[in-house]
C-alpha cells in the first residue's frame, strides 16, 4: 500500500493559534510524544521569528532522533541562516521555504510580478541547497494561484533542488474537487514531478481541511501536513488524527496508509490540549470526549449486541480503553442493566425495572448520570425496611430576613396522607420539626452529615442522619440533587427504620424487603 508521509506542524502553525505560547520545555515534551506517535516530519518552529523560537527549534532538533526536524523560513538568506543555526545537532534536518504566488498576494503583499516571484524563490532554494539536502518549498496561497503559473513555480522548484513541493490551501478556500485537481494537474504537466514528493497543507476555514487533504491523497499527494487536534491559525489546520484514521478505516478505498502508531493518538491529543490550553470539543472527530460515547437507547442496544452497528472504528485503536455507554435520559433498559452488572449488582427483572424508573427520574434532573450516581441510587433503594411513611412533598419558605418554614406531606402505610408545617432555626431544622409532627415521633438527632457523591453543580448530595429514641439508635440515608430533599429523605428513612426496629428488635438485614 502506498505510504503517506505525515508532516506535523503543531509546534509551528499550531502555536500560532491565538493565546497559545509554548515554552522550550513544552515544545520538547510535545515533540517527543510526536516521535512516539510515529510522525515522519516535525516542523518545530520559525527560527527567524525570535531568539526564543530559534532556541526552541534547536532544543527539539537535539532531543528528537527518529523524525526529520524542520525549520520554516521565508525566501530570504537571513531566514535560511537562522534555520541553519536552529537545526544544528539535528539527526535529519530539513528547511521549509515559502513565498506567496497568488495574484492577491503578489499585488498587495509582495508587490511583485510573476517573474520576480520565480527569481526570488529560485535564489532562496539554491542558497538553501548549499546547506541542506532536504528542502521543502511552499508556494503560499497556492489554492488561489493560477494553475499554469503554479505548474511553472513547481517546475522551477524541482530544477533548483527542492525535494518536496507543498501545495497550501492557505486560507481554506477550496473544495475537495478543486484541491484534488491541482495535484492531478501537477502530476500530469510538470516535468520531473516524479523526482519529488508532493505535499498538501490545508486550513479549515470552511470546515473542509480533512476532506481536502484526503482529496489530495486520492490525486497523488505523498505527504499530508497538519496538526494534532486540528489547532492552528484562524479555524485551524487539517487534524492529523482524522486523516490517519480515515486512511486506516477506509484502506480499501484510499489504498494508502500512514506509519503512525495509532495507539498513541489519544495520549498525544491530551498532551497537546493540556499544554496549549486548547480544549478539544466533545464532538471532535476521533479524539473528542463523545467520539466513542453513546447515549441513545437504540444506539446502546445495538452496541451491546454488535459494536459495528454504530462504530466504524474501535476506541482501542487510538489508545482508549473502551466505548462509553453514557447513561442519560435517552438511555434504555438494556444499557442500564449492563451498567448494573458492571457495577456488581445482580438484580431480578422486577428489581431492575424498579431501579430503572428511579434512574429515569434522576436522569431528568441531572445531565450526565455517572457510576457513582447509579451506586448511590441503588444503595438507597435496593434494600429497604417497610415504609410506614413515604415522603410526598416538601414546601419551603426561606429568606435571610424571615423565619424558615417547612411544610411536609407524607403518604402513610395504610394509603392515607398527612401534612404538617413547622418553623426552625434553618431550613433543615424546619424540615425535621415538620417531619416530627407529621410522624408523631419524638426523636433526637444525634448526627447529621452531608457529602457530595458526584461532581459538578448538578452533583448528587448524600445526607446521613443518626436518630436516637430511648435505647434505640438508627441510621437514615437520603440522596438527591437537592440537598434539602436529601435531608428530608434521610430523616424519613431513619424514622421508618426506628419504627421497624421497635417492632422487631432482632430482625436481621437478610429479612428486609428488596425493591
Amino acid at each position: 500500500m502506498r505510504k503517506i508521509y505525515i508532516f506535523d506542524t503543531t509546534l509551528r502553525d499550531g502555536e500560532q493559534s491565538p493565546g497559545v505560547n509554548l515554552n522550550m520545555q513544552e515544545k520538547v515534551e510535545i515533540a517527543l510524544q510526536l516521535e512516539k506517535l510515529g510522525i515522519d516530519r516535525i516542523e518545530a518552529g520559525f527560527p527567524a521569528a525570535s531568539p526564543g523560537d530559534l532556541a526552541g527549534v534547536n532544543a527539539v532538533a537535539r532531543a528528537v532522533k527518529n523524525a526529520s526536524i524542520i525549520g520554516l523560513a521565508r525566501s530570504r538568506e537571513q531566514d535560511i541562516d537562522a534555520v541553519r543555526e536552529a537545526l544544528q545537532g539535528a539527526q535529519d534536518p530539513c528547511i521549509h521555504l515559502f513565498l506567496a504566488t497568488s495574484p492577491i498576494h503578489r499585488k498587495h503583499k509582495l508587490r511583485m510580478e510573476k517573474q520576480q516571484v520565480l527569481e526570488s524563490a529560485e535564489a532562496a532554494i539554491r542558497y538553501a541547497k548549499k546547506y541542506f539536502d532536504k528542502i521543502e518549498f511552499s508556494p503560499e496561497d497556492a489554492g488561489r494561484t493560477e494553475l499554469d503559473f503554479l505548474c511553472e513555480v513547481t517546475a522551477m522548484a524541482i530544477r533548483a533542488g527542492a525535494t518536496v513541493v507543498n501545495i497550501p490551501d492557505t486560507v481554506g478556500y477550496l473544495t475537495p474537487g478543486e484541491f484534488g485537481n491541482i495535484f492531478k494537474t501537477l502530476k500530469e504537466n510538470v516535468p520531473g514531478i516524479e523526482k519529488i514528493q508532493l505535499s498538501a497543507h490545508c486550513h479549515d476555514d470552511l470546515g473542509l481541511a480533512t476532506a481536502n487533504a484526503l482529496a489530495a491523497v486520492m490525486n497523488g499527494a505523498d505527504q499530508i501536513e497538519g496538526t494534532i487536534n486540528g489547532i492552528g491559525e484562524r479555524a485551524g489546520n487539517t487534524a492529523l488524527e482524522e486523516v490517519a484514521m480515515a486512511l486506516e478505516t477506509r484502506q480499501e478505498f484510499f489504498q494508502a496508509k500512514t506509519s503512525l502508531v495509532l495507539g498513541e493518538i489519544a495520549r498525544t491529543s491530551r498532551l497537546v490540549s493540556k499544554l496549549t490550553g486548547m480544549v478539544v470539543p466533545g464532538n471532535k472527530a476521533i479524539v473528542g470526549a463523545n467520539a466513542f460515547a453513546h447515549e441513545s437507547g437504540i444506539h446502546q442496544d445495538g452496541m451491546l449486541k454488535e459494536k459495528t452497528t454504530y462504530e466504524i472504528m474501535s476506541p482501542e485503536t487510538i489508545g482508549l480503553k473502551e466505548s462509553k455507554l453514557v447513561l442519560g435520559k435517552h438511555s434504555g433498559r438494556h444499557a442500564f442493566r449492563e451498567k448494573l452488572i458492571d457495577l456488581g449488582y445482580d438484580l431480578t427483572d422486577e428489581q431492575v425495572n424498579a431501579a430503572f424508573a428511579k434512574f429515569k427520574d434522576l436522569a431528568d434532573k441531572k445531565k450526565d448520570v455517572i457510576d457513582e450516581d447509579i451506586r448511590a441510587l441503588i444503595e438507597e433503594k435496593l434494600i429497604k425496611t417497610p415504609e410506614v411513611f413515604v415522603l410526598d412533598t416538601i414546601q419551603l419558605s426561606y429568606g435571610n430576613q424571615s423565619v424558615p418554614t417547612a411544610t411536609i406531606r407524607v403518604t402513610t402505610i395504610d394509603g392515607g396522607s398527612a401534612e404538617e408545617a413547622a418553623v426552625g432555626n434553618g431550613s433543615v431544622d424546619a424540615i425535621y420539626k415538620a417531619i416530627d409532627k407529621v410522624t408523631n415521633e419524638e426523636v433526637e438527632l444525634a448526627d447529621y452529615s452531608i457529602k457530595s457523591v458526584t461532581h459538578g453543580k448538578d452533583a448528587l448530595g448524600e445526607v446521613h442522619v443518626v436518630l436516637r429514641q430511648g435505647d434505640y439508635s438508627v441510621q437514615g440515608r437520603g440522596v438527591s440533587t437537592d440537598i434539602l430533599e436529601a435531608s428530608a429523605r434521610a430523616y424519613v428513612d431513619a424514622v421508618n427504620r426506628l419504627i421497624e426496629k421497635r417492632k422487631s428488635p432482632a430482625r436481621s438485614r437478610d429479612n428486609v424487603t428488596l425493591i
